[in-house]
């Protein structure tokens, strides 16, 4: 597991309008985004789902899912974040790099451009 920071801009995807500029703590080992309370209420965003989270010390939380848009320098893509508590920390997981097409080397500590495959399906009949 490796650790930085980046610059991510979050919106509302009914209106982008609703944004922050945020820090967030890059975790290899994460596969949500999290963002705390006062922000998520402060863009609007609604609560579609529940899901329970294991924590590295070995509690379990349960937190509400929703929707946003998420920018990292000139890419922006829809993805699910976790609609933190208060006290809950910035964090920025797998399924949202994947939601732009990049990845985190944890040895050098960068993002970059993933490579990314699409599958080549064939007719057998």
């Amino acid at each position: 597991m490796g650790l930085i920071n980046i610059q991510l801009t979050i919106k509302n995807p009914k209106d982008e309008r609703r944004s922050i500029k945020k820090e967030f703590l890059v975790d290899s080992g994460a596969n949500y985004t999290v963002l705390p309370e006062r922000d998520w209420k402060k863009l609007k965003l609604k609560p579609e789902w529940k899901q329970k989270f294991s924590l590295a010390d070995g509690r379990v939380v349960i937190r509400k899912i929703g929707n946003a848009l998420v920018e990292f320098k000139n890419r922006k893509s829809a993805t699910p974040v976790v609609l933190g508590k208060k006290g809950d920390y910035y964090l920025a997981g797998a399924i949202t790099l994947e939601a732009l097409g990049l990845s985190f080397d944890p040895f050098q500590r960068k993002i970059y451009q993933s490579k990314l495959m699409l599958a080549n399906l064939t007719s057998t009949n």
